[in-house]
């Protein structure tokens, strides 16, 4: 899979095209810090935007949206829904709300966050279909241009099929070389979803990782910009986060080398040097 630059994109399997790395947002305080670094992703080339409700920072961005005078068209911009809104109206309340806050008329992907939260971890089953039909729903009526799902294993996936009319055309995992999530990889393969990988560097913790310096050395990149491309490389959708104005652009350079067969086995072998994904079947909240 070659790749030429930030806005080259995959196509979901509706046929939606959709920037092969997009700009997280998780941990960046509403106010003036989401609205700089949005701005400065922007600015950097990302077209590709990644938050949720629960992050709490949509107002900030969208304003940043706005204030960069791009296109709506040419954006690519992604919410979640929370824990607390697991039910058909929860769902359809709660996508208006980021609808409102982002100042935005549609989505292009909107995301059930967790699949198995502790308020319905009795009934979740149902709970995700009622959730899902809602966004079925906001699909069809183009409020929402793909609609997918977050931190789903293959058991919440396989769940969701049994009374979905349209499959998840994203997952969205913890996915970096500490943990490959090789199940849950393989299962969203099998039905062409694409896996996006937030917290691509392990919130930072694999930036010091030996082998992974070492390897940076080799092609004159630091252990971020290795472990991105090994994400593209192996077909992920990484979403870097950072608040930093050098970083984001330094996230942005990842097209001007591949990594050789060689070196992505030594990055595959790295599983469990950052930590693993967690459970969503034994979360507190």
């Amino acid at each position: 899979m070659t790749f030429k630059s930030l806005t080259d994109t995959y196509e979901l399997s509706n046929g939606v095209k959709i920037p092969i790395i997009g700009f997280g947002t998780w941990q960046t305080p509403n106010g003036d810090v989401a609205y700089q670094s949005t701005l400065d992703a922007l600015a950097a080339g990302y077209r590709h935007i990644d938050t949720a409700a629960i992050y709490g920072n949509e107002e900030s961005i969208g304003q940043a949206i706005i204030d960069s005078g791009i296109d709506r068209k040419e954006l690519f911009i992604t919410s979640k829904l929370w824990n607390d809104r697991h039910s058909f109206e929860g769902a359809q309340a709660a996508l208006e709300e980021s609808l409102n806050k982002l100042q935005l008329d549609y989505l292009d992907l909107y995301l059930i966050h967790w699949p198995n939260p502790v308020d319905i971890r009795d009934n979740w089953q149902l709970a995700n279909a009622e959730t899902w039909r809602a966004m079925e729903h906001a699909y069809e009526s183009g409020k929402v241009r793909a609609i997918g799902i977050s931190n789903f294993q293959p058991h919440h996936f396989e769940s969701l099929l049994e009374t979905a009319k349209v499959t998840p055309q994203v997952n969205q995992l913890f996915v970096n070389p500490s943990d490959l999530e090789t199940d849950a990889v393989t299962f969203n393969q099998r039905h062409n979803t694409l896996t996006e990988a937030y917290s691509p560097l392990a919130t930072n913790r694999l930036l010091k990782v030996p082998e992974l310096i070492a390897i940076g050395e080799k092609y004159g990149k630091s252990a971020a910009q290795v472990t991105l491309r090994w994400s593209l490389q192996h077909g992920f959708l990484p979403l870097p986060k950072s608040t930093h104005q050098e970083r984001i652009v330094q996230n942005t350079q990842l097209f001007d080398f591949d990594l050789t067969p060689e070196d992505m086995a030594k990055i595959d072998a790295l599983s469990g040097v950052a930590g693993l994904h967690t459970n969503p079947d034994e979360t507190d909240f």
